[in-house]
């Protein structure tokens, strides 16, 4: 199995092949551009993993390559390391500045080189596994907190959902809409800080859906707080004639008036207590059944 594809991008043919045939070694695909055009245009068919990227090319410098990169929402992701025969500070804050993830100087360290694209790796692998507008942990590290539960008999996990979240996405717009699930990404930070343990996992599972496990006897606990802090805290998201009302008032194409409750927290629970569970998709069904039941409302 491929360990990864590094593009490398340098003029230098010596430099370029030993890259290529040591990385190739180390069980890389490995691509190779001697000119910044190239290696955009490489990136257009092809993304790389990783690009380990000079800074002194015949056509363009690299970091006109890196710009041009960070500027794409394709490419913006993928990881940079500059290989420079520059030592200067000011170089390498450059670099920095423009978004690349690492910077090494000739003559180097092949072994050290090495490492810094297998770290880059893996902190890309690991940030493309979080929520890009919460932070909060998403995807397979849900997936793999759950698996843990499997071997443990004193858990609990807390599944939430924001009730009137799509209305009032209609009304006040995707941005704002970001802005509540930063802000209830941040309540459950902060209620699991000040009723939780250490070891409580967070995630984001998508959409307004969070889950929070804790241990089992803090589920109640916690459940309470959260709904106390969000209440309390959810009017600053409306208009000041909305908060005085207390309901939305929305109008249909016709031009009917209705009324929406504001956004309050739909939260459902459950523990080791409840199974036996074979595998995780039967916790998570559990959970999300609880939460359309409200049986921790």
């Amino acid at each position: 199995m491929s360990q990864g594809r590094i593009l490398v991008v340098e003029d230098d043919f010596d430099v370029s092949n030993m890259l290529r045939i040591y990385f190739q070694s180390q069980g890389y695909d490995v691509a190779v551009a001697q000119r910044g055009e190239d290696a955009l245009e490489m990136c257009r068919h092809q993304l790389p993993n990783i690009i380990v990227l000079d800074i002194m090319l015949p056509d363009m410098d690299g970091y006109d390559v890196c710009r041009e990169l960070r500027s794409n929402l394709r490419t913006s992701h993928i990881p940079i390391i500059f290989l420079t025969q520059k030592d200067e500070r000011s170089d390498k804050i450059h670099g920095l500045e423009l978004g690349a993830d690492d910077y090494i100087t000739k003559p180097f360290d092949v072994e050290e080189l090495k490492l810094r694209v297998r770290n880059a790796m893996a902190r890309a692998t690991y940030e493309s596994l979080t929520n890009p507008t919460t932070g909060l942990p998403s995807g397979r590290l849900i997936e793999e907190q759950l698996r843990q539960l499997m071997r443990r008999d004193d858990w609990g996990i807390i599944y939430v959902g924001i009730e009137g979240f799509t209305v009032f996405g209609e009304v006040y717009g995707f941005v704002a809409g970001e802005d509540v699930l930063r802000f209830t990404a941040m309540i459950l930070g902060e209620v699991v800080d000040s009723v939780g343990t250490p070891n409580d996992f967070i995630g984001h599972i998508g959409g307004d859906d969070f889950i929070i496990i804790t241990k089992k006897d803090l589920i109640m606990p916690v459940v309470k707080e959260l709904k106390q802090h969000f209440d309390a805290r959810v009017g600053t998201h409306y208009d000041w004639q909305t908060r005085q009302q207390g309901y939305l008032t929305m109008r249909d194409e016709a031009g009917n008036e209705t009324k929406a409750d504001l956004m309050t927290l739909s939260i459902g629970v459950v523990t080791a207590d409840d199974g036996p569970f074979t595998d995780i998709r039967e916790i998570t069904e559990a959970a999300a059944s609880a939460r359309r039941e409200g049986q921790a409302a």
